[in-house]
């Protein structure tokens, strides 16, 4: 079963389309490496992204829940602990804990919602370069989604599984 999963999993992220399985994934995918001009990319924010790929953030932006997950997360700010919230943001910002990513909603509010860069790496490199393919994580493996999209979250929060989240 899992590997008919896999299977099509890999159809569907070939495709352009965001799957999401409920359930243990084998970790024998590996996660896309990002080309190594563009190790030392920062985030720019999915706006900077639109001019080039109109069709695909006019879908993430009215479809995808990733376009307004700082809203979820600002609403149960109140109620969580630090470590909560860190945790939150995790999954529901672009960038957090890493280099030049999410900070906090005042500091970085263009980094505020799980964007483009959280699927394919950090942008800029690939939009200096007037949008050269070599400089952006474009072919992603299970492995660059499980991160957030794993069997613990399900369980914990309930989560329904998604075929198709609007993100291109």
């Amino acid at each position: 079963m899992a590997v008919l999963w896999r299977a099509f999993l890999s159809t569907c992220l070939t495709a352009g389309l965001c799957l999401w399985i409920p359930g243990p994934v084998s970790a024998q995918t590996p996660a896309a490496t990002p080309p190594a001009a563009a190790k030392d990319a920062s985030y720019v924010g999915s706006a900077a992204c639109k001019d080039c790929h109109a069709k695909e953030y006019a879908s993430y932006s009215r479809y995808s829940k990733k376009a307004h997950s700082s809203e979820s997360v600002k609403i149960m700010a109140k109620k969580l602990t630090p470590e909560e919230l860190a945790g939150c943001f995790a999954c529901h910002t672009t960038g957090y804990g890493k280099p030049g990513g999410f900070v906090s909603f005042e500091q970085t509010p263009a980094l505020a919602n799980a964007g483009c860069e959280v699927c394919h790496g950090p942008g800029s490199a690939h939009v200096d370069a007037g949008g050269d393919p070599a400089l952006i994580k474009n072919k992603l493996a299970m492995a660059d989604c499980e991160g957030c999209h794993n069997a613990e979250r399900v369980r914990n929060f309930n989560f329904k599984p998604m075929l198709f989240a609007g993100a291109h």
